[in-house]
């Protein structure tokens, strides 16, 4: 077969399936960021039992699941608001503020970029520095946030580079931010994956940030991303009901609604869940180290970005690595990082054990010729 290059979304199992000839149900899944425990059988049996629920409208207001996302996170149910998705509440979040020159800490998801230039407005960049590890230079992030920004976008922790922004960290840019009268949304996918989520989650911080939203969802922690589950959180009432004013009713179906009601509140899965990565988190990394043929970040989520420091590219690695059925993500598609980057995501010990042997293998054989 040709080498042909391409990037694959993480979500684009078939398309890379059908591109290599592969069965996807052979294929696993290193590249879409999702929890390796699945579904949780609770959550399975629960919604089997209540598929009635389908035969009538969900509640407009969607009342007890904001109630429920409220204990669960520590928020008044009124600062919350639901959506089909995080990627729906980024476009609504975006059609309301209508941002003109918008500042993306990055490298990261593209979805926010899309959205604001779709959206009639400008977006630059912030790069975080290789050499600093990716993590965040709140100093020079000030010098970068002009008279003309007007807001601030955030992935923490960040995908794809693993890096998070301490609370105290984030209170320092909220304060500089809210001075010079720009909005910040922050997107907080992977934050129950970090090693201590209240140290990382800005949530304890909306009641005393007008300019401060927050984007979550189940997509990632739970495994659900075909459910379409998103939220929101502010402490600015008016933006929680400009974005509810903008939105249709009936975006979240009776089940989804349901389902994340019984989610957030399946302590044993979350505790599991938590354990699990945690584990393979650092035994991962402390293998990784000790490789001369990579370099690997420090990482807060459940993935990890290394780069590779053979005559390899991440394009070359990724075909070697799915024609083994295994799929990672070529990170040379987001912005800053060359075709040296490599992103996976970490799964049960025996996966994990399953591509590290695998790439092992491939960056020790320097005969092999680099595409």
């Amino acid at each position: 077969m040709a080498n042909i290059l391409q990037h694959f979304h993480g979500s684009d199992l078939e398309k890379i399936a059908a591109h290599y000839h592969l069965i996807p149900s052979n294929i696993i899944n290193f590249s879409g960021n999702v929890n390796p425990l699945g579904l949780s059988n609770t959550i399975q049996e629960e919604l089997a039992r209540q598929i009635h629920l389908i035969a009538a409208y969900p509640d407009r207001d969607y009342l007890n699941l904001r109630k429920t996302l409220g204990k669960y996170i520590g928020a008044p149910y009124e600062d919350i608001l639901v959506g089909n998705g995080s990627t729906e509440l980024i476009s609504l979040f975006i059609k309301v503020l209508h941002p003109q020159n918008a500042l993306i800490i990055g490298p990261t998801y593209s979805e926010y970029e899309r959205e604001i230039f779709i959206n009639d407005g400008k977006s630059r960049y912030f790069p975080l520095l290789e050499e600093d590890d990716f993590k965040i230079n709140i100093e020079n992030l000030k010098l970068h946030l002009s008279e003309q920004t007007d807001l601030l976008v955030i992935c923490n922790p960040n995908n794809p580079t693993s890096t998070s922004i301490m609370k105290r960290e984030m209170r320092e840019i909220l304060d500089f931010c809210l001075e010079q009268d720009v909005d910040v949304v922050i997107d907080e996918t992977y934050v129950e994956f970090a090693e201590d989520v209240h140290d990382v989650s800005a949530v304890s911080l909306t009641p005393f940030y007008q300019n401060l939203f927050i984007i979550r969802g189940v997509s990632k922690f739970y495994a659900a991303p075909g459910l379409r589950l998103g939220y929101g959180i502010s402490g600015n009432k008016a933006l929680i009901h400009k974005i509810n004013d903008l939105k249709n009713p009936w975006t979240i179906n009776s089940l989804a609604a349901y389902a994340g009601e019984l989610m957030v509140q399946d302590l044993a899965y979350i505790d599991k869940s938590r354990r699990l990565i945690s584990t393979e988190r650092q035994r991962i990394l402390s293998i990784l180290s000790d490789w001369t043929t990579v370099k690997v970040y420090p990482a807060t989520a459940n993935f990890i970005l290394v780069k590779l420091l053979t005559p390899h590219n991440s394009f070359d690695v990724f075909e070697k690595l799915i024609r083994k059925n295994l799929m990672i993500r070529d990170a040379s598609s987001f912005p800053f990082l060359s075709n040296k980057f490599l992103r996976f995501c970490i799964l049960c010990k025996e996966d994990n054990d399953l591509l590290l042997d695998e790439l092992y293998r491939i960056l020790q054989d320097h005969t092999t010729t680099i595409g």
